[in-house]
């Protein structure tokens, strides 16, 4: 049928396309449609492209080095914050308090004193 991938070729998507070339994803939509390469479309309408033919316009692309195929562009976890270590990344002695800030208080109240009912 055409338009179907064959058995044993790796599609890739269009961020995997884009990273290798160092481009944005809509410019690999672009020459998709521009008919710079073939996609493929999944039944949800998404793009594939075949990882024979992108490798192969990556060869003749004059200035550019074939970048590993799989491309992880899950975010990363951050890291767990260690107890005793400012977040910051101020440095300062163990012991000492931190620093206070050098904003004055918005407000005082005095709860000794009387209320003062006459403003509301």
């Amino acid at each position: 049928m055409a338009g179907r991938p064959g058995d044993g070729d790796e599609l890739l998507t269009p961020s995997e396309v884009a990273a290798l070339f160092r481009v944005d994803p809509k410019t690999v939509t672009r020459w998709a449609k521009a008919g710079k390469l073939t996609s493929i479309r999944t039944l949800g309408g998404h793009r594939r492209y075949r990882a024979a033919e992108v490798y192969g316009l990556l060869d003749r692309t004059p200035g550019m080095r074939p970048e590993p195929a799989v491309v992880d562009t899950r975010p990363q976890p951050r890291p767990a914050p260690q107890p005793g270590v400012p977040r910051q990344g101020v440095p300062r002695q163990a012991g000492q308090p931190m620093a206070a800030t050098a904003r004055p208080p918005v407000r005082t109240i005095n709860l000794a004193a009387p209320r003062d009912t006459t403003r509301r």
